[in-house]
């Protein structure tokens, strides 16, 4: 029989928004500051930990593998395997699902799970005329042959392209996550203002969070070699009103277009970690469980229409577990953008996609706007990629722990036309 998985405890670092060049802190150094003191805070010691699994997009050159890197300097064993995993922004959740795994099949007991992005180190790439530039230039054997590939060079091989940029764009249909999350605002009918009221709501409900202590467990301070501490989302913005947001331009598709800085997540550096742990490893230990891993669920589809990816992902857990959209207590859908969080709420209200498309059978429904990312998320405190599956997860679990709910789903859209997610149950 599958063994019970737990989610026992989790943190997360402030998530720090890029401003245009290197943050303090590469995705290890992240994952390093919000795991050590997660870890001090265990009764169980690093011995118990069976594996240590790390979710990371834009891994930065000195630290290949980082869930490795990450694990030896946070003083986990040498004997514990580490390995990263890779679905772009279901990267975080990539990490706890393996570990649910792991645990389920009782090949392990207590598995670290977490996900870091630090997309502020996001390389610059070279154009593919500046490569066969460099390598003309390299291949050349005398000093006459160099200067002839010299007097090749062009102004715009000094012209490095960001490597985000690329990485935000989908080389299958060549359209950016934005155009994306324009498609759906047309297919659905999202207005301008809808989503500009929902980022709004975004940014006021995080704005609470904080201010009344309930990410206090959850976020973890940290402190830069420069000593600067970084205590607080620092992307949040308390004052922001549909009228001020009105006044920014479409990014993607101007003039009419929907999405906006002011809309759409945030570009950030963060990381997240959950400890996952089996019955007998919490009787053991005499832990805690925050919420108990029911279900999970990767779903995929039309890259063009990427967005739809939480509602074809947890269409199959509704289906299983035999529950409505209305058994489900809390939903956090990660906040790529305002239109496509609300496109995802519009296609499991609508009974010709619920039950003729994902076959719910009657089981569709309308998300509560209570009951959907109650303490904002990504656009008002930023979506480092790799981390972002993670957040929710946990954040999740909190959540539904602090207003005594009894179950959730967090899932999120993945860059590539994918989605994932996870059922969650009180303790």
């Amino acid at each position: 029989m599958p063994k019970s998985v737990f989610i026992v405890d989790g943190a997360r670092t402030p998530f720090i928004k890029a401003r245009g060049k290197p943050g303090p802190f590469t995705p290890v150094d992240l994952a390093v500051q919000c795991g050590r003191p997660l870890l001090m805070r265990q009764s169980f010691p690093e011995t118990a930990i069976d594996l240590v699994i790390l979710g990371c997009v834009n891994v930065v050159a000195d630290e290949m593998n980082p869930a490795r890197v990450a694990s030896l300097r946070l003083g986990i064993s040498e004997e514990t395997p580490a390995f990263t995993v890779q679905i772009n922004c279901g990267s975080g959740m990539q990490s706890i699902d393996t570990a649910f795994r792991y645990i389920e099949r009782g090949t392990a007991d207590i598995v670290m799970a977490g996900g870091a992005e630090a997309l502020s180190h996001s390389p610059l790439v070279l154009r593919r005329g500046a490569v066969d530039w460099f390598a003309r230039l390299n291949g050349a054997k005398t000093a006459g042959d160099r200067l002839k590939v010299m007097t090749g060079l062009k102004a715009d091989y000094l012209k490095p392209v960001i490597g985000l940029e690329r990485g935000l764009t989908d080389p299958i249909t060549d359209l950016n996550m934005g155009q994306t999350a324009e498609i759906l605002a047309h297919l659905f009918n999202i207005s301008r203002r809808d989503a500009d009221t929902y980022a709004v709501e975004s940014h006021h409900r995080l704005a609470k969070a904080t201010s009344e202590g309930w990410l206090a467990h959850e976020m973890l301070s940290t402190v830069a070699r420069d000593g600067s501490v970084y205590d607080h989302d620092d992307g949040v913005r308390p004052q922001s009103d549909v009228r001020s947001l009105g006044k920014l331009k479409p990014v993607f598709e101007r003039p009419y277009g929907k999405v906006t800085p002011g809309n759409a997540s945030q570009i950030t550096d963060g990381a997240s970690w959950v400890l996952l742990a089996s019955e007998e490893a919490v009787a053991r230990y005499d832990l805690k469980p925050i919420a108990r891993i029911v279900d999970s669920e990767w779903g995929a589809l039309d890259p063009s229409i990427m967005g739809l990816g939480p509602v074809v992902s947890s269409a199959p857990i509704l289906r299983r577990q035999e529950m409505a959209v209305a058994d489900v207590d809390l939903w956090e859908i990660n906040e790529a953008f305002a239109a496509q969080v609300l496109a995802c709420v519009e296609a499991l209200d609508e009974p010709d996609i619920a039950d003729g498309v994902l076959k719910l059978e009657g089981a569709g429904g309308r998300i509560a706007r209570d009951q959907l990312n109650v303490d904002g998320g990504a656009i008002s405190l930023g979506h480092p990629v790799g981390t972002s599956g993670n957040r929710i997860t946990l954040h999740l679990a909190n959540a539904m722990k602090r207003l005594g709910k009894k179950r959730g789903i967090a899932t999120e859209c993945i860059g590539g036309g994918q989605g994932g997610a996870m059922l969650l149950e009180a303790a």
